[in-house]
């Protein structure tokens, strides 16, 4: 390992022996060292988020694309955490809420979906500020496991970060002192309105990082963090829309991620992690893109199918609606589009003909139709990089 600096902060030895660390202002100092492969980096990376934005103007509703990755990014932020909820779980639930047997932790995806729409709702009038970060946890902790953590408010108390039950000696790593956490938050919401100092992409890795080492909260610091990225580029106008979301990418790399926020509080090195941040930005903008031109593609294809079968305006209005839903039951068609009861089945029936639709619960009752071939674009093909277990965050009363 190379040798400690106090570039990106320093470890203080604690009254009762452990070393917590204090990190330094942002930005950092020297500053970040614009060599020709960082340059390279941020040139494509913003070449991706430029085409990702573009490609929604072909989207027939932008809108439905949003809410899909937004569930999405929900599910796989909080499966860095250790939940075990999926996507289906998600749609099941906005399905039937009350009748739909789901994991517990459930609520906390459902509250990540939550937390981002208040959150990209309260920028209209609210700045990127201290104020808006702790609305958003509580959004985020209400009603959950970490319901007991004081959703919506800064810690008074120190915490750690380890594996399991890992215990403060062995700590993988430990954030400020609370004393020393609020003089560090304090610059970073400074730093969050500095919007002219450098490049966005950069201002915007600098700020994830800074937050993760500060680890305000007793619970939810990773998610907020994750959140934050996407808060920052829409805020900035980077983004007309909230489609770039990292998880995905942090996920299949979680043990790259560790390590080069590591390597930033020992070793300074600012310019590594910048350098796995961009090219996270670059792999998750393109991949969203294709994923924008696949839906395009699909729905024309279905569109071409329903009516070359002559089948009725009706039909296509559930494949509108298929976009937005895409679990569904003949009760939801029958609301949704204003039909009879018996029109709904019929309907759902011929979709199954087609092969637009898999009835997935198997029984005669209450049956669950799935657009699979929709799901199917956003369903996560790749593992994780390596077994690496989820770091989590304990805590100690001071």
């Amino acid at each position: 390992m190379a040798l400690l600096t106090t570039r990106a902060g320093r470890f203080v030895k604690q009254p009762t022996g452990y070393r917590a660390f204090v990190p330094a202002s942002l930005p950092p100092d020297p500053a970040v060292n614009f060599d020709s492969n960082l340059i390279a980096l941020l040139s494509r990376a913003d070449q991706a988020l430029g085409r990702l934005d573009g490609v929604t103007q072909i989207l027939p509703n932008p809108d439905l694309f949003v809410a899909m990755y937004v569930r999405r990014e929900a599910v796989l932020s909080s499966q860095i955490e250790g939940t075990q909820s999926t996507l289906d779980d998600v749609l099941a639930f906005e399905l039937d809420a009350k009748g739909y047997e789901l994991p517990q932790d459930i609520k906390e995806v459902v509250n990540y979906v939550g937390a981002m729409n208040y959150g990209l709702e309260r920028l209209t009038s609210l700045p990127l500020s201290l104020r808006l970060i702790r609305e958003i946890h509580e959004k985020l902790l209400l009603g959950t496991r970490g319901d007991e953590r004081h959703p919506g408010e800064f810690r008074s108390s120190q915490n750690w970060i380890g594996q399991g039950n890992t215990p403060l000696s062995r700590a993988t790593f430990v954030p400020p002192p609370h004393v020393d956490m609020h003089r560090a938050l304090d610059n970073f919401e400074k730093f969050l309105h500095e919007d002219n100092s450098m490049p966005l992409l950069i201002h915007c890795g600098l700020a994830h990082a800074q937050f993760e080492t500060i680890h305000p909260f007793l619970d939810g610091n990773g998610r907020v963090g994750r959140l934050l990225i996407t808060f920052i580029l829409v805020n900035r106008q980077a983004l007309h829309r909230p489609l770039l979301y990292l998880s995905h990418y942090l996920k299949r790399n979680r043990r790259d991620y560790y390590e080069s926020l590591m390597a930033v509080r020992q070793q300074g090195d600012w310019e590594g992690w910048l350098r796995f941040f961009l090219e996270g930005v670059a792999v998750t903008a393109d991949e969203a893109a294709i994923t924008a031109r696949s839906i395009v593609e699909l729905r024309e294809q279905h569109r071409t199918l329903l009516q070359k079968g002559g089948h009725a305006m009706n039909a296509l209005r559930l494949l509108d609606l298929l976009f937005e839903r895409p679990l569904v039951n003949i009760g939801l068609v029958k609301n949704e589009l204003d039909i009879a009861f018996v029109t709904a089945r019929s309907l759902v029936e011929q979709f199954q003909r087609l092969g637009l639709l898999d009835e997935i619960t198997g029984g005669q009752r209450n049956r669950v139709y799935r657009y699979t071939l929709y799901l199917g674009l956003f369903e996560d093909r790749e593992e994780d990089q390596d077994g690496t277990v989820p770091l989590q965050t304990t805590e100690v009363e001071a």
